[in-house]
């Protein structure tokens, strides 16, 4: 047997338990009294009791340990110490039973319990559509759950970027109204003399271009949900045809006088301060009630940036199944992404997930491979010296590929030091091997440890015009110089 939302009352002085019992049933409460032996039965019975105990239970402090998702009162003159930290203790009633004291009291059993969680099929589709774990987001699934199922028309207020129309949808889903049809329309996207043949149809030449009739926004949202975004955009005039229809629930195609029931549910959005409008005369503040019934305001992603780890993993899957490619991100490159300010909001993070899946694919992302107005952290300083390595071997295979005397030259000419043949006494060596053999590595450091000699000195010690002339990166010749012990003076 499933007893519902009760709140049960288990005391042993039977007389002021009767008492209670006839102020709850007053106010309007469902209770009734249950003994301490089948008190652990009644609870597993209901769905989602609220539990009234005498504070002389021997068995108080147990009992609530033990169901935790439960809230819980006492009947008694004091405050019970050893109760006293624990989230589902909401505090004390004492005699005489007043109104006041209940309501402030069952006003916080109804707070606890509308925190619990309440797993459902729409709950899990709301995570899957809104993605995120903040308390932001839970409070946004929560107002969706609350007015979904209503027929209030809702105001989706937000930055661009931030997903209105994700929200839109997620609130037609949940409704009663979800087999029918959810039709958006921007109502800054069209111009002001063809919104009103947008939202309600035309009949046949009704103006010039009409060459056949045509269903309406309106009409073919009809058994479903109208989104109208970005209702701040839409012209003074079709404001107040608007509101007549929001009002009347009725409209007429351009053209005709043929009343037609607007059978739809209506949600707004705009990125725009619509009181602000109003104070400016730009916003009607009759349309703006009519619209405002159940506001919900959408975070901008600067105001939750805990949950783009979790939007980075949605985005990369989504992105992946487009472009056949997968990327991860280094934890580095993740908190730096943290620290941005988004102006563009989620779109914005979208953009760069597929520019980032279509550079880098099946790689790991890290700092350095983000965009520069993206790097709020220090990048790895690792460079590889790739390009000195082919360097070299491209030297070694120069020397080494001739056999005549020319090849002195050739190198002398590689290292630019043509007309200054005292300085070649390491090249020469490379290039006549002797019988007893040479240490190659040190020839080698020799040739580069000149030229970098030369290059500061052609420079003026000028580090990133020596590198620039050498052909490397200044990081790169500062590694060098570091392995050498040379300084630029």
């Amino acid at each position: 047997m499933d007893l519902g939302k009760t709140i049960l009352v288990c005391d042993s002085n039977q007389h002021r338990s009767n008492a209670l019992l006839t102020v709850l049933q007053f106010i309007g409460e469902q209770s009734r009294c249950c003994q301490q032996d089948e008190l652990s039965t009644m609870l597993a019975q209901s769905t989602n009791p609220i539990l009234i105990a005498d504070g002389k239970l021997s068995q108080l402090s147990s009992l609530v340990n033990e169901n935790p998702l439960v809230p819980m009162m006492v009947i008694g003159p004091d405050e019970i110490e050893c109760l006293h930290g624990r989230s589902n203790y909401l505090g004390v009633i004492r005699e005489p039973f007043g109104y006041d004291q209940l309501t402030r009291l069952l006003h916080r059993a109804q707070t606890f319990l509308a925190q619990l969680p309440r797993p459902s099929k729409s709950a899990v589709k709301l995570s899957r559509d809104l993605v995120g774990k903040g308390i932001a987001m839970q409070e946004i699934r929560h107002l969706i759950d609350q007015v979904a199922h209503t027929s209030a028309n809702v105001l989706i207020l937000g930055e661009s970027g931030t997903g209105k129309e994700v929200v839109a949808r997620a609130v037609h889903e949940q409704s009663s109204c979800s087999d029918g049809p959810f039709v958006p329309i921007n109502c800054g996207a069209i111009p002001a003399e063809l919104l009103e043949s947008e939202l309600f149809g035309h009949e046949k030449g009704a103006f010039t271009g009409a060459f056949a009739s045509r269903k309406g926004r309106f009409e073919l949202a009809e058994g479903g949900t109208l989104f109208l975004d970005e209702i701040g955009d839409m012209p003074m005039p079709m404001q107040v045809k608007l509101l007549r229809v929001l009002q009347e629930r009725v409209f007429e195609r351009v053209g005709s006088s043929k009343i037609i029931k607007a059978d739809v549910r209506i949600i707004a959005a705009t990125h725009r301060n619509l009181e602000a409008m109003i104070s400016d005369g730009n916003f009607r503040e009759d349309l703006f009630y009519r619209l405002n019934v159940f506001p919900i305001e959408v975070p901008s992603l600067r105001e939750r940036s805990d949950d783009i780890p979790i939007l980075l993993q949605e985005l990369v899957t989504r992105h992946s199944q487009q472009h056949q490619a997968m990327i991860r991100f280094t934890q580095r490159s993740v908190e730096s992404l943290m620290l941005h300010g988004w102006p563009g909001n989620i779109r914005e993070l979208s953009n760069l997930v597929e520019r980032l899946v279509i550079l880098h694919p099946n790689q790991i992302v890290d700092v350095g491979d983000l965009p520069p107005k993206y790097r709020h952290i220090d990048g790895d300083d690792f460079e590889p010296n790739v390009a000195d390595l082919l360097t070299e071997r491209d030297a070694l295979m120069a020397m080494f590929s001739e056999t005549n005397d020319d090849s002195s030259s050739a190198l002398a000419s590689i290292a630019g030091m043509e007309n200054e043949p005292s300085r070649l006494d390491a090249s020469s060596l490379a290039c006549r091997l002797p019988d007893e053999g040479i240490n190659l590595k040190d020839v080698l450091s020799e040739i580069e440890v000149d030229l970098i000699r030369q290059a500061l000195e052609q420079q003026d010690g000028v580090v990133a015009r020596a590198a620039e002339q050498l052909k490397m990166r200044r990081t790169t010749l500062v590694e060098k110089m570091k392995k050498y012990q040379l300084t630029k003076d």
